[in-house]
């Protein structure tokens, strides 16, 4: 049969055709044996070759075989299933990328935030899981805070014209973030301003409702589900808004390149033995 033949595979009531080069990527499997004839115990039945296995479990199987990388759906639980299919088949290569299910199952970033609003001011504290997701926000999120510009120092001019002095938000930890809005007291007794700006939204707000709002439409737009709601210490009523965000599992490919097949079937003979 040449490779580059079509062949179509029954395999547990579901039809799959495809090259017969790609059912020979790895010479050692068993597949390789099915269409060489050498397995006597599959037989070519009305032009198709009958595998009485988990036919859905077989479309993953041929992708892998076709791509030689595993990108499972972001549901799919069946690991040991279709590592027990891999080894039917025979395919060390697939097989040694299910050993790495941690790798494979989707993961789950949990961030909370903590607000705080009390009179004419307002406190954030973002924790979250993720120190990428922190990194990310600390990018985006400006305090501006109002200083008298120098040239109301030297005039005593009244009012004083204020400036804006952009800062970070705190960083206590890698999982962590500080920042305040609204109006405060400096040491000179004069008041001053925090404002608050998130990227792209960009303007500069100072009232805390206002910020709180833009931060929760800031980590929706970036796939966050708002979960749950509740007032964290109710003696100073701080609002907890706990997220998540279900991170997809990538494609893992294979690490290691084909092997010679008279190599390959010699290691695969020792396995045996």
């Amino acid at each position: 049969m040449s490779n580059e033949e079509l062949v179509t595979l029954n395999v547990g009531g579901k039809i799959f055709t495809t090259r017969s080069s790609t059912l020979k990527q790895f010479p050692a499997s068993r597949l390789t044996r099915i269409l060489d004839g050498r397995d006597q115990e599959f037989r070519m039945v009305g032009g198709q070759i009958f595998v009485d296995r988990d036919g859905v479990l077989f479309s993953i199987i041929l992708d892998f075989l076709r791509t030689h990388q595993l990108l499972l759906p972001t549901d799919f639980s069946d690991y040991l299933r279709l590592q027990r299919e891999a080894v039917f088949y025979e395919l060390d290569p697939l097989v040694d990328l299910l050993n790495q299910e941690h790798l494979l199952q989707p993961r789950p970033a949990l961030l909370e935030v903590h607000f705080l609003n009390r009179n004419t001011q307002a406190f954030f504290r973002v924790f979250g899981s993720c120190s990428k997701t922190i990194e990310m926000l600390t990018g985006r999120i400006t305090v501006f805070t109002e200083q008298p510009s120098a040239s109301t120092w030297r005039s005593n001019s009244f009012p004083p014209q204020m400036t804006l002095l952009p800062l970070p938000p705190q960083r206590p930890s890698y999982h962590d973030l500080v920042f305040q809005c609204g109006s405060d007291s400096t040491t000179d007794s004069q008041t001053g301003i925090r404002y608050v700006s998130i990227k792209p939204d960009n303007r500069k707000l100072a009232n805390g409702t206002n910020v709180l709002g833009l931060l929760i439409d800031t980590l929706l737009m970036e796939g966050f589900h708002l979960v749950s709601t509740r007032t964290a210490f109710s003696e100073d009523k701080t609002e907890c808004y706990s997220f998540q965000r279900i991170k997809k599992p990538e494609a893992l490919a294979m690490n290691k390149t084909l092997k010679p097949e008279s190599t390959f079937m010699a290691e695969q003979s020792q396995k045996k033995k």
